[in-house]
Formats: C-alpha cells, sequence, structure tokens
C-alpha cells in the first residue's frame, strides 16, 4: 500500500507502508520518481528518470509538505 500524501502540479507524495521504518517520502513524476529521507533533514536519497531540475522540484515539494507528510507518517504507523 502507498498512500499518497499530497498532489502538487505534476508531483505526488507517497510512501509505502511496507519498505521500512526510517522517514521518508517518495515523489512521483510522470517522467520517474525520487526519494527523500526527512529526518534528521531532508536529503535527496536516490531517483529514476528525473532530471536535476525536477528533483529540486520535487524537493520543494517535500519541504513545502513536510507538515502534511509527518502527520500521513504518523497516522499511518500511529506515532
Amino acid at each position: 500500500m502507498a498512500p499518497t500524501i499530497v498532489r502538487d502540479g505534476q508531483f505526488r507524495l507517497f510512501f509505502f507502508s511496507r519498505e521500512e521504518t526510517s522517514i521518508h517520502v517518495y515523489v512521483a513524476h510522470v517522467d520517474g520518481k525520487a526519494k527523500f529521507w526527512l529526518t534528521p533533514q531532508v536529503v535527496w536519497a536516490n531517483h529514476t528518470g528525473l532530471s536535476v531540475a525536477q528533483i529540486r522540484q520535487a524537493q520543494a515539494v517535500v519541504n513545502a509538505y513536510l507538515k502534511e507528510r509527518q502527520d500521513a507518517w504518523n497516522h499511518h504507523f500511529g506515532s
């Protein structure tokens, strides 16, 4: 299951609920996706198919929705 946290333009933020316990988020785009670690700060982990500019845009979206991401993670995992 990959709960959608938010959609922003061409980006969809989500996480896989059974992947790992480290706080992270994926950002999907029509061209590919990127994974970001969120603690202790937002850091790009990996990507497929995205340009450097798209990765920067994706990171900006992640930063813009940190509270929503935290709320979704806590709601899903009961923290």
